[in-house]
């Protein structure tokens, strides 16, 4: 339903101000570079970068740039000197290369959300000459749309997903579930995959401390409200446009938002630290396990924990907590893989290091679940896999 992500933070380059910021220099690097189209700023960061996400720093020490962020294919990048950064700008027959291309992230940004609850929404309760399904150019009866105005559009939504989060008083540790949701927003159960949307999430274990995240809705249509309730009547009468999926009874509607997402993303480090294992992802798109870069994810966390568009995590695997079949080899327990458990449950137990997978970048953010872009790594990043400052070492 929603293409895969092959985007990358976009743009173009930088020389460092001071040299704290230089520290961050890579090593050998060439005196210029010529920003080609298809270029992304995360790209030439880590070409030139130790750490990519620090761009937006050193842009801002540097403020002879009079917008560092409109940088075009064919400008030339001064990378000569660590006390300023010379742009010689190029054709400018291109567009410039933006922070994300907005026609790739546009099904995340546009048609999904997530929300507390979705019962109280407006709801479509019928359809022309008593369809099953309906598409455009046909119409579709609601409720729930009293004092709206003729001419007002109205996005078509359904839920599909339905994430909750749970912390383990045992141990202290943190799980993320996800479950599939029926047109109606009825649970299906945690086996059941929706091939349509294809997320996928490991079925975790709940507890006592089980918190709901939220819903997550798809936008299937678009539609027009041609006639409030009539006498005789009260349901009000919305037109489908041309495109879009097929509507059906029991689909809710919320209205159409001229712009209700950013244009424009700038990595940075998370504003509010969390407890250990608690940001966690919560889902995968387009794979049924795991995910690499330029797939795009949901996390357990959102503005509740400081998160905002262009947070930067680094993404880790848990150490397994193993059992030393050497030092006890009558032990008759199978070995085990308990994530975030940073206790020994005996003398034969040993907890391994975490494992570093990627980076990735938040680029949508709601209360309590946001959608990031992996951004680079060294192996899948996986439902489960905990979230940590981008500096961690372990």
């Amino acid at each position: 339903m929603f293409r895969k992500f092959r985007t990358v933070l976009a743009a173009a380059a930088f020389i460092v101000a001071t040299y704290a910021a230089a520290a961050e220099m890579s090593g050998a690097h060439p005196d210029t570079y010529v920003v080609k189209k298809g270029d992304t700023l995360w790209d030439i960061s880590g070409k030139f970068l130790k750490k990519p996400w620090l761009w937006p720093e050193i842009w801002q020490a540097n403020p002879q740039i009079k917008n560092p962020h409109l940088i075009y294919p064919g400008d030339v990048i001064s990378l000569a000197y660590l006390d300023r950064v010379a742009v010689q700008p190029g054709p400018r027959q291109d567009a410039p290369i933006g922070a994300i291309p907005l026609s790739d992230i546009e099904p995340f940004l546009k048609n999904l959300r997530v929300t507390d609850s979705f019962e109280q929404l407006p709801r479509v309760v019928g359809l022309e000459e008593d369809r099953l399904r309906s598409s455009g150019g046909q119409l579709v009866y609601t409720v729930g749309l009293e004092g709206a105005q003729v001419g007002q559009r109205f996005a078509i939504v359904r839920p599909t997903l339905r994430y909750t989060h749970t912390r383990f008083v045992s141990n202290g540790r943190y799980a993320t579930y996800k479950e599939d949701l029926d047109f109606r927003g009825k649970r299906l159960g945690s086996q059941t995959i929706d091939w349509e949307r294809n997320w996928n999430s490991a079925a975790l274990d709940t507890g006592p401390q089980l918190e709901l995240l939220g819903y997550e809705l798809a936008q299937v249509s678009v539609g027009t409200l041609t006639r409030g309730v009539v006498p005789g009547s009260d349901a009000s009468t919305l037109v489908l446009e041309g495109n879009g999926h097929e509507v059906r009874v029991g689909d809710r509607l919320i209205p159409v938002e001229a712009q209700p997402y950013d244009l424009q993303f700038f990595p940075h480090v998370p504003k509010v630290l969390q407890p250990e294992g608690k940001l966690q992802i919560a889902a995968v798109a387009d794979a049924l396990t795991s995910g690499g870069p330029r797939d795009v994810v949901a996390i357990s966390g959102g503005s509740r924990e400081g998160i905002d568009n262009g947070t930067v995590f680094s993404i880790w695997r848990q150490g397994s907590h193993v059992i030393d079949r050497q030092h006890d080899p009558e032990d008759s327990r199978l070995t085990e893989t308990r994530p975030n458990s940073r206790t020994r449950a005996g003398g034969s137990d040993h907890v391994l290091p975490d494992e570093y997978a990627g980076h990735v970048m938040v680029f949508r953010t709601f209360e309590k679940v946001s959608y990031g872009l992996v951004m680079e790594g060294t192996k899948p990043a996986r439902v489960g896999y905990a979230l940590k400052h981008p500096d961690a070492t372990y």
